[in-house]
């Protein structure tokens, strides 16, 4: 049943989020964006921290290793893991004309729903790696703490969620297909926490890496995707607001409760 909820409640977020389509009349405000990528953005660093590095960390130690090689190799990796993954998945970010990775001949709509498919990957993988260490036992990772990533990461679900498909219905794209694009484009994130499970069953003793590589490949979206976005334009320290306050409420959740 804990399983279930975990993997429901993430995507759940990003569901709700998109439906917003139905509630906003118009497009949603330009520094509303930068509030909400921010927001986004500080949840996620925070989740790295003390829901993947912190806890990777204090396995190795665990299990005799020196504390900071897998934090730090896995973090490398999942850094470029999401670079590869930038680089060749063809996708089109918000507010930019300019389509990324291989040439494809795909409608825009198409090409936003797959950058946001690409954000959420690594939270996916997030989700994975804690649930497979949760259920393992004996690894420093409680349900709880589980749980609250879950939450951590469906808080910051629902502003993704909304930015995909505001965007869509502005361009055109009824209201149906709009909150449909969004809440596909969070699929990804129980079935990459299905596959993580599975491979992290098997291999227990890595388990401190593979925290560590679903860390960066987070900071990897934070930093190449959602903090330029909060940050451009005018009106960047609304952006920097939404970073603090995503940042306090990840931490405070992770702390109080994981």
């Amino acid at each position: 049943m804990q399983l279930i909820i975990g993997l429901i409640i993430p995507f759940i977020g990003t569901t709700l989020g998109s439906a917003m389509v139905f509630l906003m009349k118009n497009k949603i405000n330009k520094n509303v964006e930068k509030l909400l990528s921010g927001f986004a953005a500080g949840v996620m660093i925070a989740a790295s921290i003390w829901s993947l590095l912190i806890p990777s960390i204090n396995m190795s130690e665990e299990q005799g290793k020196v504390a900071w090689i897998p934090a730090t190799i896995g973090f490398l990796f999942g850094i470029t893991f999401l670079l590869v993954l930038d680089s060749l998945i063809p996708h089109l970010h918000l507010n930019n004309n300019k389509p990324e990775g291989i040439k494809a001949k795909l409608k825009n709509e198409t090409m936003m729903v797959l950058a946001v498919t690409l954000h959420n990957i690594p939270e996916g993988m997030a989700m994975g790696v804690t649930l497979a260490g949760a259920l393992i036992g004996n690894v420093g990772i409680t349900i709880t703490g589980a749980i609250v990533l879950a939450v951590g990461i469906a808080i910051q679900n629902f502003p993704e969620g909304a930015i995909i498909s505001m965007p869509l219905k502005a361009e055109g794209v009824s209201k149906g297909k709009a909150f449909l694009y969004g809440t596909l484009s969070g699929i990804v994130e129980p079935i990459g926490t299905v596959i993580t499970i599975l491979i992290t069953n098997v291999v227990v003793p890595i388990l401190p890496y593979l925290l560590s590589f679903a860390a960066g490949a987070m900071i990897y979206v934070v930093v190449e995707e959602l903090i330029p976005e909060s940050q451009a334009g005018e009106h960047s320290n609304i952006g920097t607001i939404g970073v603090a306050i995503g940042f306090a409420i990840m931490m405070i959740l992770d702390v109080a409760l994981g």
